[in-house]
């Protein structure tokens, strides 16, 4: 049967264009919470000289008050104060104290945060601080009558040439680490190492050099605040996109009904995982199968997996290591638990070179796209 013309118009099966509504899923995190602390020690300083240790060992005390602004970095104002101790190793041994406050600030710095990430509820904290201050020095009278007797001042080479009297003020600075252990949320056990350098003379006597004392100190902390709170947070899942079109021909006889072509859209997952971890969770897993059973329908397809650290934790090196593995994480569970050819994966790291969400804890993740 002959038409002279037909037009043959396509049924339409499926003329729409579905952008799914953006999945959001929930999560609750402990994130680091600024928060001032008081801190309250006691211990022994050595200052350095010619006696035997236990002859320069003396009592020290410290007041303290910190804030911390970050899970790395903090500031403390204190006071550190009580005695040093000298001495003269002449024919005759003499040894004389004397009492000084010197207030002090200090910048500290978390090196367990620093280097291993942060971690809510970590029992054990080591940080390093460095600070400058004023040492007030007073009560020297038996450095006068030690000098009295080995000489005075004029003839006798071997006397306190840097005796000083009253009060004397020195610039003085100071390094050295605290280690603290966490009880709880608002209390810890510490202890603290100080190294502290002041211009010659502190001891009363002229030796060319800086003068150094060094303190050993435990005590209790003080959170006026919780060091981690609660926060939810919202992890995006990637937007799927169906694309159906139906082409229409017109033609002058009749054709064969041309089959529905569907255009296949690339697959996004985003898989993330818990400060410092590569460990991928069975939640996180769900999306790792959803990707192999992308590749099992689409014979052709491969997928590109790149790995991520959040930049407020770790150093440059910690989160390039630990991107990568985040990244063979998934390329393992691939692999291993789906029977994914490894051909068909390719795999890469950024560490915190580039951070893909806004939000920081998002950055602790491998994207995954598969076309």
């Amino acid at each position: 049967m002959n038409f002279k013309k037909m037009i043959l118009s396509s049924l339409l099966l499926g003329a729409s264009l579905c952008v799914a509504a953006q999945e959001q899923k929930t999560e609750t995190v402990d994130a680091f919470n600024p928060h001032w602390y008081l801190q309250a020690q006691v211990g022994g300083q050595y200052t350095l000289g010619e006696l035997s240790f236990g002859d320069l060992i003396s009592p020290n005390a410290q007041l303290s008050a910190g804030y911390n602004f970050t899970p790395v970095l903090g500031v403390r104002l204190g006071v550190n104060a009580w005695q040093s101790k000298a001495g003269w190793d002449g024919a005759t041994e003499y040894d004389w104290k004397w009492n000084y406050v010197a207030p002090n600030a200090d910048l500290t710095v978390n090196l367990s945060n620093l280097l291993c990430g942060y971690k809510a509820g970590r029992k054990f904290n080591v940080s390093w601080f460095a600070g400058v201050g004023a040492n007030i020095a007073f009560g020297n009278d038996e450095a006068q009558d030690v000098n009295a007797a080995i000489g005075g001042t004029t003839e006798n080479l071997q006397n306190l040439s840097g005796l000083w009297d009253g009060t004397a003020v020195r610039l003085q600075g100071r390094t050295g680490l605290m280690a603290d252990y966490n009880i709880n949320d608002r209390w810890s056990l510490g202890l603290e190492l100080q190294a502290n350098v002041l211009n010659d003379n502190y001891n009363s006597k002229t030796a060319g050099n800086s003068d150094w004392f060094f303190n050993g100190l435990v005590g209790v902390k003080y959170n006026l605040g919780k060091p981690s709170v609660k926060k939810e947070v919202v992890v995006p899942a990637a937007p799927e996109r169906i694309i159906e079109r139906v082409i229409e021909r017109v033609v002058e006889k009749p054709a064969p009904v041309q089959a529905v072509q569907q255009a296949v859209e690339p697959l996004r997952r985003d898989v993330f995982f818990t400060i410092s971890s590569t460990k991928i969770t069975s939640a996180e897993m769900q999306k790792v199968k959803e990707i192999a059973d992308y590749l099992n329908k689409y014979p052709n397809a491969t997928v590109s997996i790149t790995g991520y650290a959040d930049k407020g934790t770790g150093n440059a090196k910690i989160n390039m290591n630990l991107s990568q593995k985040r990244a063979q994480a998934v390329v393992d569970a691939l692999v291993k638990n789906y029977g994914v050819a490894e051909s068909r994966i390719k795999s890469d790291a950024k560490g915190d070179t580039e951070q893909p969400f806004e939000e920081e804890i998002l950055n602790r993740v491998s994207i995954c796209i598969a076309k």
